[in-house]
C-alpha cells in the first residue's frame, strides 16, 4: 500500500533529507587517495549526529554501519573498513537518516583523484539518468515511466543498468511501497500522485547488469568485475514540480 504523505510531513522529510544531504557532501569533500572508507564512515556518522539524527542504516537487518562504502565493481551495501582508497578508483556512499521519525535515503559515486574517461563517464551518465527520471516525477504520469527513463538513458549509451535492486518508497519506514525498478515500460505501473514519496537510485555500469553478493552478506558486485556506480535522491511528488528532499 503506498502511502501519501500531508505537505506537513513531507517538511519533516525534507529536514531528515537535508541532514542527509549534508553527510554526503561531508563525504564527497574528504574523498581522496590515501583516505580510508572507515574514515568516511565516521565522516558521515558525526556529521548526522551532530544534527541530532541518527543513521537509519546502522542496525538495520543487522546491518552494522552508518553509511553503505562500495568502491570500484561494488554497487551498493559495501562495508566501511581500513581499505585505503587509490588514485583512480570510483567510491560511493549511500546514506540514510532518521530525524524526528521520518526517513531520508541519498547516494553519490566519486571520483577519487584522477580516474580514467571510462569511470569519469559511467558517474556522469548515472546522475545524468536520475535527472531523466525526474522529468516524469509528476502528477498523472506512471511509476514505468521512471524506470524507463532510466533504463533507456543508460543502456542506449551502452551501459548496464542493474535488476536485483531497486529503488522504493519511503516515510516512517526506509523502504515502503512502492518498489522503484531502473527498468521498465513507459506508461505501466501505479499513477503518480501527489504526497507520495520515493527514493529514486539509479544502479548502473560499465559491463553486465548482473550481480552477486560477497560471503559478507552484503556486499553486491558486478558479476563481471566491471565498474559500478550509484545515484540517489529522495523526491516528492508535488501538485507541481517534484521536490527534492535530499538536494542541498
Amino acid at each position: 500500500m503506498i502511502e501519501i504523505k500531508t505537505r506537513e510531513e513531507i517538511a519533516h522529510m525534507r529536514a531528515a533529507g537535508l541532514i542527509a544531504a549534508k553527510a554526503r557532501q561531508a563525504v564527497g569533500q574528504a574523498v581522496a587517495p590515501g583516505v580510508t572508507t572507515a574514515e568516511l564512515e565516521k565522516i558521515a556518522e558525526d556529521t548526522i549526529r551532530s544534527c541530532g539524527a541518527i543513521p537509519s542504516f546502522k542496525g538495520y537487518e543487522g546491518f552494522p554501519y552508518a553509511i553503505c562504502a562500495s568502491t570500484n565493481e561494488e554497487v551498493v551495501h559495501g562495508f566501511p573498513s581500513q581499505r585505503v582508497l587509490q588514485e583512480g578508483d570510483i567510491f560511493s556512499a549511500d546514506i540514510g537518516t532518521i530525524y524526528e521519525g521520518w526517513q531520508g535515503d541519498t547516494a553519490e559515486t566519486f571520483p577519487v583523484g584522477k580516474v580514467s574517461k571510462e569511470a569519469q563517464a559511467l558517474i556522469e551518465v548515472t546522475e545524468a539518468s536520475f535527472w531523466e527520471a525526474v522529468k516524469f516525477c509528476k502528477v498523472g504520469y506512471r511509476l514505468g515511466d521512471i524506470s524507463y527513463a532510466v533504463q533507456q538513458y543508460c543502456e542506449s549509451r551502452g551501459y548496464g543498468v542493474v535488476r536485483d535492486l531497486c529503488g522504493h518508497g519511503i516515510g516512517r519506514e526506509m523502504h515502503e511501497d512502492p518498489e522503484v525498478p531502473n527498468f521498465g515500460r513507459p506508461g505501466k505501473g501505479p499513477r503518480l500522485q501527489e504526497g507520495m514519496v520515493i527514493a529514486i537510485e539509479p544502479m548502473i555500469t560499465t559491463g553486465t547488469y548482473r550481480v552477486r553478493v560477497r560471503p559478507d552478506g552484503w556486499t553486491v558486485v558486478t558479476a563481471d568485475g566491471s565498474l559500478a556506480s550509484h545515484y540517489e535522491h529522495t523526491v516528492a511528488i508535488t501538485d507541481g514540480e517534484p521536490e527534492i528532499l535530499t538536494a542541498l
